[in-house]
């Protein structure tokens, strides 16, 4: 396998460049909150991190014995990674439907539209770092659906 050094990537394509100076996006760095920055639709607390025009991160943590809410996103895709506790997600997209065991260094995707909901199971809260892509548009982007469990946020 070949080593990969950075001065071996291509370049950034121009275009894209180009549209970030001009739209001005600039450099972001961002400490993350003690305290929630919200609550978010499926009732996880959410600490805010950082964001550019097409994708948004941020940390989502459920207590021990919680049971989120039963919610599809409108319009983002979401991407998530694990890094605390242990837990269980159920997905449902069309036909396809699962129920996956959470912990440290399991990632997934929730595609648009999908049901989803997820508990902790475990002693310490499940925490997991979500990307959005686009960023989170706000209120109204997520609605309730029935889920696999009763909620307990």
């Amino acid at each position: 396998m070949k080593k990969f050094i950075a001065r071996d990537a291509p370049e950034a394509d121009p275009r894209q460049r180009g549209q970030a100076i001009l739209i001005g996006v600039k450099f972001a760095a961002k400490r993350i909150s003690s305290i929630p920055d919200a609550i978010a639709p499926d009732g996880s607390e959410v600490r805010v991190l950082c964001q550019l025009p097409r994708g948004s991160l941020a940390l989502f943590s459920l207590p021990p014995n919680a049971v989120s809410k039963a919610v599809a996103h409108r319009t983002v895709e979401e991407v998530s990674y694990v890094t605390s506790g242990c837990g269980r997600m159920w997905r449902k997209l069309g036909d396809d439907e699962e129920i996956i065991e959470l912990g440290i260094g399991v990632s997934l995707t929730i595609p648009t539209g999908t049901y989803f909901q997820f508990r902790c199971d475990g002693p310490e809260p499940l925490n997991a770092i979500g990307a959005t892509m686009p960023p989170w548009p706000g209120q109204g982007e997520a609605y309730g659906v029935e889920g696999a469990w009763e909620a307990k946020v």
